[in-house]
């Protein structure tokens, strides 16, 4: 029901459909074909890690489905790069693989990418496979390694969810700029095709970056402060470390 709810109301305030991720039609179908046969085996292991962590606990699906309203609301803000036959967007995966987990982030990012492509013309069917990829796969997996690792190394919980919202948001971009310019370049190299549109991404996505980082620390933090138990279950948080944030 909330995503229905977010859905509607986000149908109703938008602005006119641009062409969001990668664009229908942009990619050749052999190279198209190829993204969603890498993001396939990802899409059912999430499946498979999210009937897991359900039968472990029941408020996981209503939990997976607020994240998926997230990631759709956050990466529904476009800024057209029309030298990249694209837009920038931040992504909102970092958020959800740090709270479940990097293949159930893939599987929300799936749903959001789908429901924008087939509602809101955002992106395209035949590119759902790459844009899986370069912002369920690479973003969540990016910001899951970030985050997880500079805790490890004692950072703290609002610098490690920045540093990784950062991360995932440059990461997904360089993704994207391989998977266009391993499409379009036909007979040209691939690395001067790859930096020309890695550097159009620049001017928009340095800032967005940055911006994404300070939503998803402040999101986590925000749980922190509010919902310390809820950091516990999701082994964010040590038991004894939530009186620290509260």
């Amino acid at each position: 029901m909330i995503i229905i709810a977010v859905t509607c109301l986000v149908i109703l305030l938008a602005a006119p459909a641009r062409a969001m991720h990668i664009s229908e039609g942009i990619l050749p179908l052999p190279w198209a074909g190829l993204w969603f046969a890498v993001a396939a085996p990802f899409v059912a292991l999430g499946i498979r890690r999210l009937n897991a962590l359900s039968r472990e606990d029941l408020a996981m699906k209503p939990l997976v489905g607020l994240l998926a309203a997230v990631v759709f609301i956050i990466s529904c803000m476009p800024i057209p790069v029309p030298t990249a036959g694209t837009c920038s967007h931040p992504c909102g995966t970092a958020i959800s693989a740090i709270l479940v987990g990097p293949y159930v982030s893939v599987l929300i990012s799936t749903v959001a990418l789908l429901i924008q492509a087939l509602v809101m013309a955002h992106g395209g069917l035949s590119t759902l496979g790459a844009d899986i990829v370069s912002m369920g796969v690479v973003g969540s997996f990016v910001g899951y390694g970030v985050f997880r690792g500079l805790r490890a190394l004692g950072s703290g919980l609002g610098a490690a969810a920045f540093a990784a919202g950062v991360l995932t948001d440059w990461a997904t971009y360089m993704a994207t700029s391989v998977e266009l310019a391993s499409g379009i370049r036909g007979s040209e190299p691939f690395f001067p095709l790859f930096t020309k549109i890695l550097a159009a991404f620049i001017p928009t996505q340095l800032p967005l970056g940055l911006l994404e980082g300070a939503m998803t620390a402040g999101m986590v933090m925000l749980l922190a402060r509010k919902r310390p138990d809820l950091l516990v279950r999701m082994r964010l948080l040590k038991s004894g470390e939530e009186t620290a944030h509260a």
